[in-house]
């Protein structure tokens, strides 16, 4: 086995490589993440031999609209089940093991599936069992895998290697249904989940040369319970957040219908093979390496919303023509836009999202964002499945594509805020709150920030905390509220209860510079002759009666 590499320390900052963070492609100058990627890609292309095997297999087994759509959501509904708890793992346990032994349970899964499927003893339900455990090992890596990428790259250089994870993704969607739909001709689709369990041994030996640092930290590890209470508070109490899950969540239930019919429509509409279906797939791809070229040069041009816009018009073109022009030639064409479509929305949508996160909340947050998209994923494939089965492919597409302008028009009443990366980093000073006695007390505590305002400021002061809230809510605090003095309105009490001691200190780790802009902000409207006081309150002692 090649000897681990320390990605840490492989970065130098030369003039040569400054320069190359404009291109789509700079990321891959760093050696590790060329490997990873590299390695992602034999596993990727796997997969989507897996998806053609999967899914022609079904066709044959079945005959049904509906069984064909669930093979997607069987891959795609362990990721709602399984991904916000992964990524709580992904964030308190040493992430090159736990990658390592979740890819080793998909390749002995995998391999049990292409076993099964060459002695021909595979039904309907054991496919979609065998195909949902392996959903369940994608599940437990994908927050993991996803935020771990960037990490490998220069932090000017992170955007574009969240848009090549997406396009690593799509041009193995490009390569694997071309090979697996030749293969399949040739062959059985037991023989491509062979191949896919195969494809999982370069990537777990990239994974174990790989060797990553966390911060140190004094603090005791926190509970998973407590953990993923921790990133669910952060998530709720993010504006910018919600707003990207409800765009996201929108954005795949209905995008993800063109995908789930797509063989059907192969099959039924330009009576294709399972080599032809393989074909346009590829188309897709095709496209989407076509769109991650020109992304960098869009975003310089564009912004979110208008990225956002532009993806799902063009994909709701290409629904509408698949339902009802039925010349194989404008379907590949269509399907080559639609890939470079799909890629700008998604690469926009993950890292929109991913780069609105801290380091601390990074997995676990991202695992939210896979909840919500993968969750669409698994809605909208049996919804199209079901709905081609029982109306037509025309009726489906038409809705797909009404469904996927449904996105643009909730964007007019909630907007997308990007939020700077310089804004999430640690402010790193915020003092630890004094403890008389030894070891960490028990139960809830309850602190009280008093600001007494400058003459005339008392509501923009009021208005400025209000604010607070949320950056309170999201590094730790269970309950939060603002009160004011009827006697003295000058006199504001900001109180919030935290759940445990160390979870409070833990809060005082992670504050940003954007929380602290806000604080300090704050302090600048309050009376400088009667200083802010911070008082922390312990949870008091049963007494008995």
């Amino acid at each position: 086995m090649p000897k681990p590499v320390d990605e840490t320390n492989e970065r130098p900052r030369t003039a040569r490589a400054r320069a190359g963070t404009g291109s789509a492609w700079a990321p891959f100058r760093h050696r590790m993440f060329a490997a990873m990627s590299a390695a992602a890609f034999v596993s990727n292309v796997g997969s989507w031999m897996q998806t053609v095997g999967a899914q022609w297999l079904m066709l044959t087994l079945t005959g049904s609209a509906a069984y064909v759509a669930l093979v997607q959501s069987a891959a795609s509904v362990p990721i709602f089940l399984f991904a916000v708890l992964a990524g709580t793992i992904g964030d308190l346990v040493d992430r090159r093991r736990f990658l390592i032994v979740a890819q080793t349970y998909m390749l002995l899964v995998a391999t049990a599936l292409g076993v099964l499927a060459v002695l021909k003893v595979v039904t309907p339900w054991s496919l979609l069992g065998l195909l949902f455990g392996v959903g369940i090992g994608q599940a437990l890596t994908a927050p993991t895998w996803q935020t771990l990428q960037p990490e490998l790259v220069d932090a000017d250089e992170r955007t574009q290697a969240i848009s090549l994870g997406s396009v690593n993704q799509n041009l193995a969607r490009a390569v694997g249904p071309a090979i697996g739909g030749a293969v399949l001709a040739a062959t059985s689709a037991g023989v491509l989940f062979l191949i896919n369990a195969a494809t999982f041994g370069p990537l777990i030996g990239v994974i174990a040369c790989w060797r990553g640092k966390r911060p140190a930290t004094a603090l005791p590890r926190e509970h998973v319970r407590e953990a993923v209470r921790a990133g669910g508070r952060y998530v709720r109490a993010s504006p910018a957040l919600r707003v990207v899950l409800l765009r996201s969540g929108l954005f795949s239930l209905f995008a993800s219908g063109i995908w789930a019919v797509l063989p059907l429509v192969a099959e039924k509409s330009f009576q294709l093979g399972s080599g032809g279906y393989g074909l346009l797939l590829g188309c897709v791809g095709i496209g989407a390496v076509v769109g991650a070229s020109l992304l960098p040069r869009l975003r310089n041009e564009f912004g979110p919303a208008a990225l956002l816009l532009a993806g799902s018009a063009i994909l709701a073109v290409v629904s509408l023509l698949l339902g009802f022009v039925h010349v194989t030639g404008v379907a590949a064409v269509a399907l080559a836009f639609g890939g470079s479509a799909w890629i700008l929305a998604l690469s926009t949508l993950n890292s929109l999202y991913q780069l609105s996160l801290p380091q601390w909340v990074k997995t676990r947050g991202m695992s939210f964002y896979l909840v919500v998209f993968q969750g669409g994923t698994a809605l909208g494939s049996a919804l199209a499945g079901v709905l081609a089965q029982h109306t037509g492919l025309r009726l489906t597409m038409a809705v797909v594509a009404g469904g996927l302008m449904l996105g643009p028009l909730v964007g007019l009443r909630y907007a997308l805020h990007p939020i700077g990366p310089e804004e999430l980093l640690p402010t790193g000073d915020w003092p630890q709150p004094v403890l008389v006695g030894s070891g960490a007390p028990g139960g809830p505590v309850q602190v009280t920030v008093e600001y007494f305002a400058l003459a005339g400021h008392e509501n923009e002061l009021m208005a400025v905390l209000e604010g607070t809230r949320f950056s309170r809510r999201r590094t730790g605090a269970s309950a939060w509220r603002l009160w004011r003095d009827s006697a003295e309105p000058s006199r504001i009490l900001e109180q919030f209860v935290v759940v445990s001691w160390d979870e409070h200190l833990r809060q005082h780790g992670r504050a940003t510079v954007r929380d602290q802009a806000r604080l300090d902000h704050a302090r600048s409207l309050t009376d400088p002759g009667r200083p802010t006081t911070v008082t922390h309150w312990l949870t008091a002692p049963e007494v008995g009666e």
